[in-house]
């Protein structure tokens, strides 16, 4: 029997790997990326063979999608911030039986599910960048799935995360699950880019994050459940903020009774809000 090991909602912002080199945002995000060492860390500590990702930077228009290759090696160029990442390199085990596994499980749910082993099928940065920094030394195996939805329901992918759940209860190794999106998602007005790096777009953003990681630390979760729709739409959350709803269906929806641990405090990033908090399992 499988087990979940560690679930968590983590930030990708592509400043972290400007954060790397020369220049002046060198070190500007540190904090994300020690928050993600951490997390890695204690990945490594629970025995974690797969690691899932929601990356809500992976779009798709019509179904759910999961990327399960076999291995995934390259040097990637964000076409979205080619001024943030440029030639990055990566390389990765996947793990297709997992992959496959999830698919079976989370299309008794009743939603549409496809899992992929394609060798051209490539892995978006909401998934690169924090596997950056958690998986260095190569231990984790890594599956992606697509968690920026164009025209799917928050429910539908509720369901996915019951489905996820299932499969890892039947796998034969242990998982950790993150959603890779952040808070709030209104990025910054590119005339006003240069008080954007560390800044939030709207002062209705940074108080609505706010109160939302407050909710999350007292375990309000029936009522940020019930304010979720409405989050995403007000707040632009990144994907819809699939991946949350993601996150809270493997771990029980509104069931769920688990204040947050911070990892990495609220920050602003471009305009949006980001955070590195572990959501305890049992």
């Amino acid at each position: 029997m499988g087990k979940l090991a560690l679930a968590a909602k983590i930030t990708h912002v592509p400043s972290m790997y400007l954060s790397e080199l020369p220049g002046p945002q060198n070190g500007c995000r540190q904090a994300a990326i020690d928050g993600h060492y951490e997390i890695g860390r204690r990945c490594r500590e629970l025995n974690v063979d797969t690691i899932v990702v929601f990356d809500s930077h992976w779009l798709v228009n019509s179904a759910f999608h999961i990327n399960c290759g076999e291995h995934f090696q390259g040097i990637y160029t964000s076409n979205e911030l080619p001024h943030f990442i440029k030639d990055m390199s990566f390389e990765y085990d996947g793990n297709p039986e997992f992959g496959q596994l999830m698919q079976e499980e989370i299309s008794k749910t009743g939603i549409r599910v496809q899992a992929h082993n394609i060798k051209s099928l490539e892995l978006e940065y909401g998934t690169l960048v924090p596997m950056r920094y958690m998986n260095q030394d190569k231990k984790f195996k890594v599956v992606s799935v697509s968690a920026f939805l164009t025209s799917h329901e928050l429910e539908d992918s509720r369901k996915f995360g019951e489905g996820l759940l299932k499969a890892i209860e039947k796998y034969d190794g242990t998982v950790a699950v993150f959603a890779s999106g952040s808070l709030s998602h209104r990025f910054i007005w590119d005339r006003e880019v240069s008080r954007g790096m560390d800044s939030y777009t709207r002062e209705w953003d940074r108080q609505v994050d706010k109160h939302v990681v407050g909710m999350w630390k007292n375990a309000q979760w029936p009522e940020f459940i019930a304010m979720l729709p409405e989050y995403a739409e007000y707040c632009y959350g990144e994907g819809g903020m699939h991946d949350t709803a993601m996150l809270l269906g493997l771990l029980g929806w509104d069931q769920y009774d688990k204040p947050v641990e911070i990892i990495t405090d609220a920050f602003p990033s471009s305009g949006t809000g980001q955070i590195n908090a572990i959501f305890p399992v049992e």
